[in-house]
């Protein structure tokens, strides 16, 4: 099983994405986690500890081994270079296992190139692809807020999507552009999980703006959420309800897919 986690910046998808990873690898599953947001921040969410996440680079900041692969420096463009690069090798080489789970730190593409065809980009939608199509573990990968990265075609051959949304106008617009891109892809799975909800009028707020999805479930807020990430711990073990919550998710999905 592939998933993608999508949604509008800040709405918790690197929670839901380590929660629901954490939730597979405890029933036994093979579990690798693609970190595409620009933030990072899914080592802290699996309270990998600070001198190890440290040590991680992004793939896409791997300049020599971008040129290795690809024929050209990172950051060129109007150049030649390898459009299907080799990256069968780098989920084993650069991935970090904690917890029962490997966590590839894809990085992004910033600035001016953002949307460019150069070296990175190749880089990356290889091994998105590799990763999608060439694995046999459940990935789960965590995308960048909005949709860029569904223009440049990455989560392309995934099983689903999960779109994380908020009680809020923003939030919604996001959840259909997201989900009118992923039918363009091919992806035919759009699912909803709510978080910031506190009581019922929120969930029946969400439930009338977006009638035609399918709502996974409600992630209410939970304090023990963010004292996890105040101290840098696993949110799985330290937030029991929001876990069991994640395992309702997974037992949903399976039903599903």
């Amino acid at each position: 099983m592939k998933i993608a986690i999508s949604g509008k910046g800040g709405v918790g998808k690197t929670t839901l994405a380590a929660l629901l990873g954490m939730a597979y690898a405890e029933s036994g599953y093979r579990v690798i986690i693609a970190d595409a947001d620009p933030d990072g921040n899914m080592a802290s969410a699996l309270g990998i500890p600070p001198e190890l996440a440290e040590g991680i680079t992004p793939i896409v900041e791997m300049g020599d081994l971008i040129y290795e692969r690809t024929g050209a420096q990172p950051g060129t463009i109007g150049s030649f270079f390898r459009l299907n690069p080799k990256v069968d090798d780098i989920p084993d080489r650069f991935s970090v296992e904690w917890e029962g789970i490997r966590l590839l730190v894809m990085g992004t593409i910033k600035g001016p190139l953002a949307g460019c065809v150069c070296p990175e980009s190749a880089m990356l939608k290889a091994l998105f692809t590799h990763l999608i199509l060439g694995q046999d573990e459940l990935l789960i990968l965590d995308m960048d807020a909005g949709v860029e990265h569904l223009g440049r075609g990455t989560a392309q051959g995934v099983d689903a999507f999960i779109i994380v949304v908020e009680p809020g106008q923003r939030s919604f617009q996001t959840a259909r552009a997201v989900r009118k891109y992923a039918s363009g892809l091919g992806v035919r799975h759009c699912f909803i999980v709510a978080s910031k909800t506190n009581n019922e009028s929120a969930h029946q707020f969400i439930e009338e703006h977006l009638p035609d999805y399918e709502i996974l479930s409600f992630m209410d807020f939970d304090p023990d959420l963010l004292r996890a990430d105040a101290q840098g711990s696993n949110v799985y073990h330290s937030a029991p309800r929001s876990a069991m919550v994640a395992r309702q998710i997974k037992s949903k999905l399976e039903e599903f897919l």
